[in-house]
């Protein structure tokens, strides 16, 4: 299989088993967590504009370095910060796995 081809099977892969939860679960940890980890605020909104770049690439990639390169920042790599719900903990293990999906 030609690498782009993998790249993009991986990527959509990820995205199809991610992507519905990641649409549920960030908002509900913004409005939760959102006092106390204000820096999530900047999560759910780089995460609703990866969202849309997915759904309108369609099937084709979307360009999302800008994004994920901005969530590690933010994120510090996907460190999760204690205290916090098994959801927000989900959120950042989802957004990493599809991160790397698309960096693979």
């Amino acid at each position: 299989m030609e690498r782009g081809v993998y790249i993009m099977t991986k990527f959509n892969e990820v995205k199809e088993k991610n992507l519905e939860r990641l649409e549920l679960y960030v908002p509900v940890v913004a409005r939760v967590h959102g006092g106390a980890h204000p820096e999530f605020h900047e999560v759910r909104r780089l995460f609703e504009r990866i969202d849309e770049k997915i759904k309108e690439a369609g099937s084709g990639k979307p360009e999302l370095d800008d994004e994920f390169k901005q969530l590690r920042e933010i994120t510090s790599n996907y460190t999760v910060p204690t205290g916090v719900c098994e959801s927000y903990e989900a959120v950042y293990r989802m957004l990493a796995e599809l991160d790397k999906a698309y960096h693979a």
